[in-house]
């Protein structure tokens, strides 16, 4: 299988949507913010490319404009839509020019193309995976930097990207279009242009392998899905994608005519009711979150363990629950054969850690799983939402 980050990301966020353009090629109209971000991400390459000289900023805004009054024919962007963005767009560059003048950094290679083979041992297939790195810096002999673009308007945390699979996966790219560069120290940066603030982090030799097994990990998930022809449908940001919605089994029963789908008007009633019931469920819920503080705190400052009126009335009962030490409690438990059964696993927890452990562990760990499990659950919100 040949694939790529977005490829994979697509997949994690929703495995329809994937099958979709993927597997039946499929494809989607471009929104306004990956036109804007193609437009910007196309200016900055222009930027750093000194032909013989780097271009002035005046020379930056007109390649902008020229290629956004392009580029915009194909989105639906009223006029006001449109010089807004154009807009936009120079401010972010001006600011970017201002504070990262392009004769000031060493920059080895723009929107570098990698490829990086991917052997699973266990399936003896090899599986290519394909990106674009925006730019690579060399910061001095020893020191190299991966840096990628963003026009996103939020922030991922520090945690979150320390476990960033894109700046992994360029980790891996860049090594393999330049094996020499293994030794060296990379730093990997997202720069969010739309706040002017960069965020950095390094990998270390287990974070690749653990990248390496991921990846491998979700192209057998993928491949299977293919073999079972299951593709389920999660709700994403990507649902905002139309004309996708018109096939989605997430939205399509917005768009069905009522005489095309079986008991509808019976589904619909209860449906009506179900959604009335939860709504007041929840507002119950609510309030009560918010008058039981108040009620407990009074009686804390009044000293009365009940509070009476006509309808009922309320106790307040505190118990004391010992702490223990469990890393104590399981060396007195452990030769006794009592320990597997006194704490039960929480699996939210355990699914949160697996990834930040070594590549051996996860192997072992993967070959435990005695069958795989579905979880159905049903989510309401109190929203009409409009074709």
């Amino acid at each position: 299988m040949r694939i790529s980050y977005s490829g994979l990301e697509l997949y994690q966020a929703c495995p329809y949507l994937f099958k979709h353009i993927y597997i039946d090629k499929n494809k989607l109209p471009k929104s306004k913010e990956a036109v804007f971000g193609t437009v910007i991400h196309e200016s900055l390459r222009y930027m750093f490319n000194r032909d013989p000289l780097f271009p002035t900023f005046d020379e930056i805004a007109n390649f902008y404009s020229s290629r956004w009054e392009t580029k915009a024919k194909n989105v639906e962007l009223s006029n006001e839509e449109k010089s807004a963005l154009r807009k936009k767009g120079i401010q972010l560059l001006e600011r970017f020019y201002k504070k990262n003048q392009p004769w000031n950094f060493n920059v080895l290679a723009l929107e570098s193309r990698f490829e990086v083979a991917l052997h699973d041992s266990e399936t003896n297939e090899t599986h290519q995976l394909a990106g674009i790195i925006d730019r690579i810096d060399k910061i001095d002999d020893e020191n190299y930097e991966i840096i990628d673009y963003k026009t996103a308007k939020r922030m991922p945390s520090q945690e979150q990207l320390n476990e960033n699979l894109q700046l992994s996966l360029y980790n891996l790219g860049l090594i393999k279009k330049w094996p020499h560069l293994a030794s060296k120290k990379i730093k990997l940066t997202l720069h969010f242009l739309s706040f002017g603030e960069m965020l950095s982090t390094f990998r270390r030799g287990d974070d690749l392998q653990n990248t390496r097994d991921k990846i491998i990990s979700l192209i057998r998930e993928i491949k299977e899905r293919e073999r079972k022809n299951d593709w389920p449908a999660y709700d994403s940001p990507l649902c905002a994608l139309f004309p996708y919605r018109t096939a989605c089994p997430m939205w399509k029963h917005l768009y069905q005519k009522d005489e095309n789908l079986p008991d509808e008007s019976k589904i619909k009633e209860i449906l009506g009711e179900f959604l009335k019931l939860k709504f007041e469920n929840q507002e119950r819920m609510d309030r009560i979150k918010t008058l039981q503080p108040v009620i407990v705190q009074y009686m804390k400052s009044s000293g009365l363990g009940r509070l009476f009126n006509e309808d009922g009335y309320v106790t307040r009962t505190l118990k004391s629950l010992p702490v223990y030490d469990f890393a104590k409690v399981r060396e007195i438990l452990e030769p006794t054969g009592i320990w597997p059964a006194i704490l039960k696993v929480d699996e939210k927890k355990f699914e949160k850690i697996l990834s930040s452990l070594p590549s051996a562990i996860n192997k072992q760990i993967a070959g435990t799983i005695s069958s795989v499990k579905e979880r159905e659950t049903i989510s309401v919100r109190r929203k009409q939402i409009t074709k």
